[in-house]
């Protein structure tokens, strides 16, 4: 296939290796081992472990195909690939949740941007979002030849480890940030009123810019919580999955769902909100989705009392294996073959 170039602001290199585990980094590392060789849009040029960073001013754009995370600034892109002549071959790739744009500017860029550039998005839900952007912000002979792919993220399943239960039962606040659309209040509030009717541990893992904000210390100062930062590996991060009880998810919106995908085929109980995003990863009539904080309160303390009640009743509206459905609606392979057959039908072989 024709080479590879993956742009996406934020990310860096470090001995050799793209550093990080947030989303970013963990979806650039994603992209490479599918598209193997890939390149990584930077600042300045310097050899990596099996791949190059390379300035945008440097990419070839009649060898290179550029998948642009940061789906915005593809118009700025094709200038500056455009201007040695040579027609740019650029491919938007969606991973986050479109309602992060609210300014009517950003999202007339972003709805420019996918109607002149193919776009791949993180699932069907994202897509859906996509054209409606487009086809609202856009003219007509635009939004009707732009070109929209999607597939869910899904998960590695080879990462998947053993359970364990915990002596304690462990919540899991499910997100690495505590951004206002997560909701973490809503999420302190409720695991402070079930820990007042049982015990549990809670487990906050942050990015560093996030762990000294006033809700991550608010935590911090119980005995029963811990706080901290990212675990060092996958490994290590799907260790603590196998000894997670239960989850809360209190985001308004998302995108996809990543961390609660991983949580679930982990084995860990999940109570979401009875939001559309949610009944999207999950089987119809999933039983443990909440309307407001008192039926959350409920849920959570009895997925922490009677978690193997609460996974037969999940095994229950999924044909027998809840972790068997996931596995089956989530399984990362998916992902690349689709990602994969876009980018070849968008951009054939001369």
């Amino acid at each position: 296939m024709t080479a590879v170039a993956i742009l996406c602001d934020g990310v860096t290199v470090v001995e050799g290796r793209v550093a990080g585990h947030d989303a970013r980094a963990t979806l650039v590392r994603r992209l490479q081992r599918l598209f193997p060789g890939a390149a990584l849009v930077g600042p300045r040029a310097q050899r990596a472990e099996g791949f190059a960073v390379v300035p945008l001013a440097l990419v070839d754009p009649r060898t290179t195909v550029v998948i642009n995370m940061d789906v915005v600034s593809s118009p700025a892109v094709w200038r500056t690939l455009a201007a040695g002549g040579a027609e740019p071959r650029i491919a938007n790739f969606v991973w986050w949740n479109t309602s992060q744009f609210t300014h009517p500017v950003q999202r007339a860029s972003l709805a420019l941007a996918c109607a002149l550039f193919p776009t791949f998005a993180n699932s069907e839900r994202t897509a859906t979002e996509v054209r409606e952007i487009v086809a609202a912000l856009t003219v007509p002979s635009l939004a009707e030849g732009a070109r929209i792919d999607w597939s869910n993220l899904g998960i590695r399943l080879g990462h998947v480890q053993p359970r364990e239960e915990p002596a304690v039962p462990v919540v899991l606040y499910p997100a690495i940030r505590l951004s206002e659309r997560k909701q973490p209040r809503l999420f302190l509030d409720v695991v402070e009123r079930v820990r007042r009717r049982t015990p549990i541990r809670v487990e906050m893992r942050l990015e560093e810019a996030h762990l000294i904000s006033e809700d991550a210390i608010r935590l911090s100062r119980k005995d029963w919580a811990w706080v901290g930062p990212l675990t060092a590996t996958r490994e290590d991060y799907y260790y603590r999955l196998a000894r997670t009880t239960a989850f809360l998810a209190t985001a308004r919106d998302e995108s996809y769902g990543l961390e609660y995908v991983e949580a679930m085929v982990a084995g860990a109980v999940g109570v979401f909100p009875d939001r559309p995003w949610a009944r999207a990863l999950l089987p119809a009539g999933y039983p443990l989705l909440y309307a407001d904080p008192a039926s959350a309160e409920h849920l959570l303390l009895r997925a922490v009392t009677d978690p193997a009640g609460c996974r037969a009743e999940l095994d229950a509206v999924a044909g027998g294996d809840f972790v068997g459905w996931l596995r089956r609606h989530h399984d990362d392979t998916q992902f690349e073959e689709r990602f994969s057959a876009a980018l070849a039908r968008w951009f054939p072989e001369d």
